[in-house]
């Protein structure tokens, strides 16, 4: 029976999209015969405390010899030394979504600094699996050999066909952890000047991982007196969010970077007309003929965009139309973990 032992920070059952990724892809590995196994982390990385590392090391060195181990990306900053040791006895897979040092916010010595220490823990693994070609891109860039690397983009779930709707007010959703990096507050901004059409917007995602930047955007709506267009909706569990899919008109992200975007691809299944960004792999998980992409951080940009959608029929409809013909091309989640399952066959071989 082949194993496999997945090695994460924080809390596995975190409702963002590289935790989901994590669990859907071991419980379809499961489903295929794999005896799979989780060790969670200190929370803190991948800015871990000195007990942390201590203590992922130990976590390493009891697994036992010869295991396949994915470590997610999370983890890989401060894993350097414990990798390097680990290297010559275990199977040893790095499962980057995005490389840390991209993330919004850092300080450029910090950014600095998570680089190399995440080009040095993948440097110590047999190879690396990437959730999107952007990703796989990006590490080439970096110096990693294009041979050590696998792409495996997340599955899907199939939606049901989604009739559209032509009444008012335009049901417009955005699903994300309330972060800086999703930027909501450009988001407010953008739709802001548009309070002569009729629209309402729905922010799924959680308001606590962050609540400054919870807070800081509940007082932008405020100011703009949208409370009653705007509504910040929480962590809501799947089927919750599923029936906000199905009944938005389009949906809209103005993420800074997307490793892959998830919610993105479950707005594709859905058939919705998507306005967003050009950033990371945005422009890879959504079609080009049913979506609108404006770079990232580009309020103007974004707001003309908006406007577009809701003062152009045709387009609404070309976008819808090249939405749903995307669908088909999304994997399952079955199809990811058979490619998930040869790309640890071929490199930790």
């Amino acid at each position: 029976m082949p194993a496999l032992d997945l090695v994460v920070p924080g809390d596995p059952a975190t409702r963002t999209g590289g935790y989901i990724y994590d669990r859907r892809i071991l419980e379809a590995l499961a489903a295929r015969g794999w005896q799979t196994r989780v060790h969670r982390l200190d929370a803190s990385f991948p800015r871990p405390t000195a007990a942390a590392v201590a203590d992922a090391a130990k976590t390493l060195a009891d697994i036992p010899a010869g295991r396949a181990v994915v470590v997610d990306g999370l983890a890989l900053p401060g894993l350097d030394v414990a990798l390097a040791a680990e290297a010559p006895r275990l199977r040893i897979v790095a499962l980057v979504h995005h490389p840390v040092a991209l993330e919004t916010g850092l300080p450029p010595a910090e950014r600095e600094t998570i680089a190399a220490a995440e080009a040095a823990a993948i440097g110590h693994a047999a190879g690396v699996i990437v959730t999107s070609r952007w990703t796989a891109r990006t590490l080439a860039g970096a110096g990693v050999p294009a041979e050590r690397i696998r792409v495996v983009e997340p599955g899907t779930d199939p939606a049901p066909p989604r009739l559209p709707r032509f009444g008012t007010p335009w049901r417009l959703l955005c699903v994300g952890t309330l972060t800086p990096r999703k930027r909501h507050a450009l988001l407010v901004e953008a739709l802001a000047p548009l309070r002569d059409r009729s629209w309402v917007l729905d922010c799924v995602g959680s308001t606590a991982r962050d609540p400054a930047a919870a807070a800081a955007l509940r007082g932008l709506i405020e100011r703009h007196g949208l409370e009653g267009r705007v509504h910040l909706r929480g962590e809501l569990d799947p089927a919750a969010v599923a029936e906000y899919y199905r009944g938005a008109d389009a949906f809209v992200l103005a993420s800074d970077l997307e490793g892959y975007g998830m919610a993105l691809a479950e707005a594709v299944a859905h058939g919705l007309p998507i306005v967003s960004t050009t950033a990371g792999a945005i422009p890879d998980t959504v079609p080009a003929a049913g979506s609108l992409l404006v770079p990232p951080g580009d309020g103007a940009a974004l707001s003309a965009a908006l406007a577009r959608l809701f003062d152009e029929p045709g387009l609404r409809r070309r976008l819808e139309d090249g939405s749903r013909a995307a669908r088909s091309l999304l994997p399952t989640w079955q199809e990811a973990a058979a490619r998930f399952a040869a790309a640890i066959d071929e490199l930790a071989a």
